[in-house]
């Protein structure tokens, strides 16, 4: 009999979910646009991916949530963070791949990795939606076009304009301004990609730029997004078939992995503020381990071979 677990990423705007077989090969995947956290854009997503896979839900061997709200999520085995979800979950997709970059509906990160797809570290933008999804659709209403229609405008501009709120409250106020005063509409367009991707530095100067570089999220489906991401970085930034389940297949693996017995979790961060106790397998003590104090939200300790676990527990 065929071993399937899942994984459900609930964010902040759609609901995503992944049916995986035991060979860690995806079976199934959905993603549903449900405008806010809500228990019901998962619940689509979880019985169209049921529906694609023909399994019923007690035919599944292990299920794991993560995202925003994976508390929300109902009949899971155990929840993770989408920190450490879109890590794993990136590794598989792209192998060796260094950084990844995921901007989301409502917030942004860049977390940086090693060879198994262990956080090694990360920084996160969810105070602000300046640069997520929510600031595009801002910019796309305040231009008058599509999402659609944003990539080739913004991809035509030619003229760097000086755009000073990256506030997605203020931000079309200041759009109109500048259309008012004659600006085009591709040179305001590619001027606040282009403000955007300069800001996604910022994120990537806490955790130290690296390569390969991983765009995920739904802003990784804008050509123009990726493209002045990679000027901003001076390297290609690569984007998976599918950016926005990475999160979801992530937290399938570790279904998986734990359904097997050949990892277990060592301890996780229930606190903003957590102190882990003694040196990892890897030899990162706690300062730069995934739980250090002073990170934005808490983080699993990532899992790594039980054999290797023993008496590092907290």
């Amino acid at each position: 009999m065929t071993i399937h677990t899942m994984g459900v990423d609930l964010g902040s705007t759609t609901g995503k979910a992944v049916i995986i077989d035991e060979c860690g090969a995806i079976v199934a995947h959905k993603v549903v646009q449900m405008g806010a956290v809500s228990r019901r854009g998962v619940t689509a997503a979880i019985a169209a991916v049921l529906e694609e896979a023909n399994l019923g839900r007690a035919e599944l061997g292990r299920v794991v949530a993560t995202g925003y709200g994976r508390r929300l999520v109902h009949d899971v085995d155990r929840t993770f963070t989408e920190i450490t979800c879109h890590a794993r979950g990136v590794a598989a997709m792209c192998p060796r791949t260094a950084l990844v970059i995921d901007i989301g509906g409502q917030d942004s990160k860049a977390i940086t990795i090693d060879s198994e797809g262990l956080v090694n570290d990360f920084a996160m933008n969810d105070r602000c939606a300046s640069g997520t999804g929510r600031f595009f659709d801002v910019l796309a209403r305040a231009l008058g076009y599509s999402l659609e229609e944003l990539d080739d405008l913004a991809l035509a501009g030619t003229n760097d304009l000086e755009v000073s709120s990256m506030c997605a409250t203020f931000a079309e106020t200041e759009i109109i301004s500048l259309l008012a005063e004659g600006a085009a509409s591709e040179d305001i367009a590619a001027s606040v990609h282009r403000s955007v991707a300069t800001r996604t530095l910022g994120l990537v100067s806490q955790v130290g730029k690296a390569t390969p570089v991983v765009m995920t999220g739904g802003v990784a489906h804008s050509r123009a997004a990726v493209k002045f991401l990679s000027d901003a970085l001076r390297t290609h930034v690569h984007v998976p078939a599918e950016p926005q389940i990475s999160g979801a297949y992530g937290a399938a693996l570790l279904a998986l992995e734990s359904l097997r017995g050949a990892t277990k979790v060592v301890g996780q961060a229930i606190e903003r503020e957590h102190t882990h106790n003694g040196s990892l397998p890897s030899g990162r003590d706690c300062t730069t381990c995934s739980v250090g104090i002073g990170k934005h939200q808490p983080i699993d300790v990532e899992l790594w071979n039980a054999s290797a676990a023993e008496g590092h527990r907290t």
